[in-house]
């Protein structure tokens, strides 16, 4: 007897510890900044990838059946997940992922919005009320995220309070090193004049000190007429542009046809982790969107 309750002693010390806290991100970043702030502390599962536009997801039974085993809920909030995540909550009925939760965490509360409409009506497209969405484009806007973000996980498994604490400074120092690297290599960038395929690059362009010039949709979120796009041309004639920008997960029908009346040139951005091969975490997206802007500005 005694050499069986030794070896189930020795088994429960040498098993691998079960995560603590079961992470649902509606978005890849969140998914990541999860994975780097919680290591083998948490499971995190992922709504999105990143060749997925985050506005128009359906809330899929097996999207359900994650999101009803969810501690913890990381989406971007400011209405980008509005036409799936309510439903998703719902169907659920997963009390700690509701909003007014500790298990609720939209990563839009922790930063200022920028692109606050002044007024709503079905005719201006798809307006955001909250403001611009796409906060992830700026590494200054994940740093204030990745605090918070710490913090809850804290204070949903404080029994391992002192490891995400550790993990939260860690990252912040890596994170803080990276973010003057990357200004230091886009310096050449300041006031570059570039158009935009969609208006989701606001947080980058303030970050950098880019310059837009023009928006190749008419509507945010409306395909662009021939006459809209003629217009452009038009005005890229007395304000130059040499880059206009798209995210991997879009459409380039737009871009394209702009590259063929013009002497533009086209880049795709990652926009999110795993938006291309070379965009597999946070760190890579950054490097990555860096590196493409650079060379297409040449």
């Amino acid at each position: 007897m005694k050499k069986i309750i030794t070896s189930l002693l020795l088994f429960v010390a040498t098993s691998p510890v079960m995560a603590e806290v079961n992470i649902f991100a509606c978005e890849p970043e969140w998914a990541a900044l999860s994975q780097e702030l919680g290591g083998d502390k948490v499971t995190v599962f992922s709504a999105t990838n990143g060749l997925q536009d985050p506005h128009y997801i359906q809330a899929r039974p097996s999207l359900i059946a994650k999101a009803r085993r969810a501690d913890l809920l990381v989406c971007t909030g400011a209405e980008l997940e509005v036409g799936w995540l309510p439903l998703l909550q719902r169907k659920s009925s997963n009390s700690a992922i509701q909003a007014g939760s500790p298990g609720y965490f939209m990563a839009s509360n922790y930063v200022r919005l920028s692109d606050m409409p002044t007024s709503l009506d079905r005719s201006q497209g798809h307006v955001h009320a909250a403001g611009n969405p796409h906060i992830q484009t700026s590494p200054l806007n994940i740093m204030q995220i990745a605090k918070a973000l710490s913090q809850r996980l804290q204070e949903l498994d404080s029994d391992n309070a002192d490891f995400y604490q550790q993990r939260g400074d860690d990252f912040t120092q890596r994170w803080q090193a990276a973010i003057t690297k990357w200004q230091q290599q886009a310096a050449p960038l300041k006031d570059a004049a570039i158009v935009v395929q969609h208006d989701s690059w606001r947080y980058l362009f303030d970050w950098l000190g880019l310059k837009k010039v023009a928006v190749l949709e008419e509507k945010p979120g409306v395909p662009p007429s021939v006459d809209y796009l003629n217009r452009i041309l038009t005005q890229l004639k007395t304000t130059p542009a040499n880059i206009v920008i798209h995210a991997a997960y879009q459409s380039t029908r737009a871009s394209d046809w702009l590259v063929k009346k013009s002497s533009i040139t086209s880049v795709s951005l990652p926009f999110t982790v795993g938006g291309n091969k070379q965009s597999q975490d946070l760190f890579g997206l950054f490097d990555d969107t860096i590196k493409r802007l650079l060379k297409a500005n040449k």
